[in-house]
């Protein structure tokens, strides 16, 4: 009987060389490779330009399947039983305090027990200095446990010793390896894990590189059912993409309990921190940092930092009263409306919607009698600040009008309010904290909308109440 063609070749290449003959395999077990989509965690067997599950187009990439057989089975799920709602007693949540004001507002008022947090942000904008900083203060009171993946154990003790933390009760672990950081938690039974970053840490049990969707879903799976069974608070540091979302399966920002965005201008020292997701707290809360030598440290005062520093009015500048979570922030807005050169007249909103600048722009066209056809439009929010709410719709208008006629508002005063399609003024939730927040930083004026006139005078604040864009329009002097 004739052997394979493969081994024959082993063997007259094993004579050739004076070795014993070597009998090649005359196949190679080949890997299992599937695709999964990086928005969903949905997977397919064949790549396609489009994701059949949630319909995201180019967001498949190629894993390496593992066996279900061999799937990380180290932390014992418990069963479970039905339950009547009725029976269940909930229990009240204790949260765990950082001693970071700015931070505890971001989270609701600190950790909870079991909790998961997601951190994301830019490279080098303060994550692993503001997670030092929390642990260091957590570690005073629960014993506290830091993961580095990124870094050696003598690297973060250098950032430790910058920031004046060298004596910090915390306990180092440099590892990447989902076993061995359980089998550590294990040893050591801390409260509080950070794992900096989750893009580094990967399990024996998928074949796929570290980083990969697959392995990123896998590790922040097995991990957050070790939060919630054993009460113990896990905080997980995550990269951007360049488009600024958090890298890996979107999966990841739906199993964690809370998600929390990293922002601010490299060329500013000031950082944002701001809440996206949270089960225990208010979304969209805004926390707010000044980087110094010695670390991140809170700014009691936000709205100083987005407020014009102008001695008298300018053309183009606005104030207006947004809220950011359950905090009313004072921001300056400002608008250039300049001749067009040539051809298209632009639009551009710096931290403001631009399609709501548009929207604004027709608004003022066609109830306002304000035509800027003809001249490019730009609208800035001072201080890199980002406002979704409509609320800054009319300061927004109001500026572009005074730019666009060279007048200014009175001095010291503050506009919002939502401009609808036909040219009124429609009321904002929570007006009257808008108000005490402007009195207190000591504004005089308020041009808000009719249905938010408050019942009671506030003390040291005049309050012009109107319904329509044209009454808006003459509260700026020419």
């Amino acid at each position: 009987m004739r052997a394979p063609r493969g081994e024959i070749r082993g063997e007259v290449a094993g004579r050739a060389f004076g070795l014993p003959a070597i009998r090649e395999p005359s196949t190679m077990a080949k890997p299992k490779t599937q695709y999964t989509c990086t928005e969903c965690g949905g997977q397919t067997p064949k790549w396609q330009g489009q994701c059949p599950h949630c319909g995201a187009w180019n967001t498949l990439v190629e894993t390496v399947a593992a066996p279900a057989a061999t799937r990380f089975a180290g932390i014992a799920s418990s069963r479970s039983s039905v339950t009547p709602l009725a029976s269940v007693i909930p229990r009240a949540t204790s949260r765990v305090a950082t001693t970071l004001e700015e931070f505890d507002r971001v989270l609701g008022g600190g950790v909870v027990p079991g909790g998961v947090i997601l951190l994301g942000g830019d490279p080098g904008i303060g994550k692993s200095t503001l997670l030092l900083q929390a642990g260091a203060a957590l570690g005073e009171r629960h014993r506290t446990l830091y993961v580095t993946g990124e870094e050696s154990t003598e690297q973060v003790a250098l950032r430790a010793t910058r920031l004046g933390l060298v004596n910090a009760p915390i306990e180092l672990l440099a590892e990447v390896q989902l076993e061995a950081i359980v089998s550590a938690i294990d040893a050591t039974s801390p409260e509080v894990v950070v794992i900096d970053s989750i893009q580094t840490v990967y399990t024996e049990a998928l074949a796929s590189a570290p980083g990969s969707v697959a392995q990123v879903r896998e590790c922040a799976a097995q991990l957050t059912r070790l939060a919630k069974q054993r009460g113990v608070v896990v905080v997980f540091v995550g990269h951007v993409t360049k488009e600024g979302a958090i890298a890996g399966p979107r999966v990841l920002e739906h199993i964690v309990d809370t998600v929390l965005y990293f922002e601010g201008d490299p060329h500013s020292s000031f950082r944002l921190v701001r809440a996206i997701k949270n089960r225990f707290g208010a979304a969209n809360e805004l926390g707010v940092f000044a980087m110094t030598e010695r670390g991140l440290k809170g700014v009691t005062n936000p709205s100083a930092l987005f407020l014009s520093q102008h001695a008298e009015g300018v053309p183009g500048s606005a104030v207006v009263a947004t809220l950011e979570g359950s905090r009313p922030l004072l921001v300056e807005v400002q608008a250039l409306v300049d001749p067009a050169a040539g051809g298209m007249p632009r639009r551009l909103a710096v931290g403001l919607d631009p399609q709501r600048l548009a929207l604004l722009l027709a608004v003022l066209h066609r109830h306002g009698g304000v035509d800027t056809s003809g001249v490019d439009v730009f609208v800035n929010a001072v201080g890199g600040v980002r406002i979704a709410e409509p609320a800054a719709d009319l300061a927004v208008t109001l500026a572009i009008y005074s730019s666009f006629n060279n007048s200014i508002l009175p001095g010291k005063s503050l506009v919002f309010g939502e401009v609808g399609l036909a040219g009124e003024i429609r009321p904002v939730q929570r007006g009257q904290e808008r108000l005490r927040e402007a009195a207190k930083l000591g504004f005089s004026r308020a041009l808000i909308p009719a249905a938010n006139r408050p019942r009671h005078a506030i003390d040291g604040i005049d309050v012009t109440a109107i319904t329509r864009i044209d009454e808006a329009l003459g509260f700026v002097q020419n």
